[in-house]
């Protein structure tokens, strides 16, 4: 039997406008809201040298992570989810 996706990922959120700078203003699911912020932070060279596990904010990202120059992987998805409605 087919395993079924949790909907709950699957259901598309609405960012606002702070994260819809950086993954785009349309309704999109969060597996979506995720895997485009990390285009977005490899794209612009925010993972941290020393420690991939920490990302640090440009202005945009900044503005999403509260205002946090460096915050986790795991802080990070806590944040983004402020974002979403």
């Amino acid at each position: 039997m087919a395993k079924k996706a949790n909907s709950a990922f699957m259901k598309p959120l609405q960012p606002d406008a702070l994260l819809g700078e950086v993954v785009g203003t349309k309704p999109i699911p969060r597996t979506e809201v995720v895997k485009k912020l990390w285009i977005y932070i490899k794209k612009n060279g925010l993972q941290d040298k020393k420690n991939r596990r920490n990302i640090n904010g440009d202005a945009k990202l900044k503005a999403v992570f509260g205002g946090k120059a460096t915050v986790s992987m795991f802080e990070m998805t806590k944040l983004v989810s402020k974002h979403l409605n």
